[in-house]
């Protein structure tokens, strides 16, 4: 699918600010950027293919309810992330400044990736300055126009970050600026900030989804972009990262509200020896063989080795201080296997999966002689060093992987040991645990 842009002069559309959009667009390429494809100029004709925005643009959903927190901070995202390229690009010298930046020049796609379009506008300036400036005619949507480029015509770039701020106003307000002239956006906000109201401007779809630092980054940067000395306004790469920031704040609030949901009942009858870790530290769910926590705003997940560890020599044990109310226990002579399927891992996170254990004589230290194959591996692998947690389970890690989703199906065959001192040692063991090691790009 694409879309034709098919300009008529007599609706005021000139040849020159065409041939501008053409220019950029063919020299500027970002995935948060509308693409050109191509464009034809033949006789009075002149049309520009891009690629299909399928969802429109982004003024078409400032009130729409369905759109969350989430997918509005993931938009504003996008859309810092093509400013800041345009203000600052690496591969050439020139800094674009797009001077006509407004909910309507934003579209979406299928996905609600943002894309800036509409370069008709657009003026270019030395790149990698502190400070540039052009002077030039004001142009700009009213309501989004920095006012002090109106007043003064000198342009640079601190007056898209003006107008950045006020679609950010939008985004959280869930209206247009200029909807209401006699009831302009911006004064409204800047007051309400001010005096610590901003429960009356928020959309009010939004405010129970919010998280409350989440919501306090993302309005103390839209309210720097709208500072009127520029010099006390942002760059675009600050807005960036604090509107990631912000993202993340809400990833990790989201993340947390997943766990507390999910605990169907509580745990009230714990034995003397069980040692039950309660959130945030670490909540049992469903049948009491899933342990979750949170770590730094991802899950990490235990399975219960009596769901997904087998062995002929293995059975249950129920008198040692675990997260579960059995372990399993047993000697090496026999191998065994891990069939584990996760349930709540965290998308877009790396995760460590490690083998808790430990061995019922304590005088034989943390030395490991396991020999282990995930399934689809041809060589087997030697176990590492150990980690000693301080209730005195050791993990030792098997491998790791980027999770996609939160459902994961992992296999991982230990052979038999086969030394004589090994063999005698019996071993307990707890559990498979997905620790989250970092945030995946």
């Amino acid at each position: 699918m694409v879309c034709f842009n098919r300009y008529d002069r007599r609706l005021g559309q000139r040849y020159p600010e065409i041939w501008k959009e053409i220019m950029f667009l063919s020299r500027y390429k970002h995935e948060n950027l509308v693409s050109l494809l191509k464009f034809c100029n033949e006789g009075d004709e002149m049309i520009l293919v891009h690629n299909y925005a399928s969802r429109g643009s982004l003024d078409r959903y400032l009130n729409d309810p369905g759109v969350t927190w989430t997918q509005r901070l993931k938009i504003c995202v996008g859309v810092a992330r093509a400013m800041n390229y345009l203000h600052d690009p690496v591969d050439t010298n020139m800094r674009v400044l797009h001077r006509d930046l407004k909910s309507s020049n934003i579209p979406l796609d299928e996905d609600w990736t943002a894309k800036v379009s509409n370069f008709g506008q657009a003026k270019l300036s030395t790149a990698n300055q502190a400070f540039t400036f052009l002077v030039s005619n004001p142009a700009g949507a009213f309501g989004y126009c920095d006012p002090v480029y109106m007043e003064t015509g000198i342009l640079t770039k601190e007056s898209d970050v003006y107008s950045f701020g006020v679609v950010l106003l939008e985004i959280l307000c869930g209206r247009l600026v200029n909807i209401k002239p006699v009831d302009m956006l911006v004064p409204k906000w800047k007051r309400c900030c001010d005096e610590k109201r901003l429960d009356e401007i928020i959309y009010s779809e939004l405010k129970e989804q919010m998280d409350s630092c989440s919501l306090n980054t993302f309005s103390s940067i839209a309210n720097r972009c709208l500072k009127r000395d520029r010099e006390e306004r942002p760059t675009m790469a600050e807005v960036m990262k604090e509107l990631k920031t912000a993202l993340e704040q809400q990833d990790d609030f989201e993340e947390t509200q997943r766990i507390q949901n999910l605990v169907t009942s509580p745990i009230t009858n714990t034995s003397q020896n069980q040692n039950f870790m309660r959130f945030p530290n670490g909540v049992l769910v469903g049948d009491g063989n899933t342990w979750l926590a949170i770590l730094k705003g991802k899950v990490c997940e235990v399975i219960s080795a009596t769901k997904c560890i087998s062995a002929d020599s293995l059975v249950h044990d129920d008198t040692q201080k675990s997260r579960f109310s059995n372990v399993i226990k047993g000697g090496m002579y026999n191998g065994f296997t891990v069939k584990v399927t996760t349930q709540f891992l965290s998308p877009k996170a790396a995760y460590s999966v490690s083998l808790v254990f430990k061995q019922s004589d304590a005088d034989h230290g943390t030395h490991i002689p396991f020999k282990f194959k995930p399934e689809g591996e041809i060589y087997y692998s030697n176990s590492c060093m150990t980690h000693v947690r301080d209730d005195g389970w050791l993990m030792t890690q098997l491998c790791q992987f980027t999770s996609h989703k939160r459902e994961h199906v992992l296999g991982i065959h230990f052979l038999p040991l086969f030394d004589i001192t090994s063999s005698r040692i019996k071993y307990l063991f707890e559990g498979i645990e997905f620790r989250p090691v970092q945030y995946a790009s």
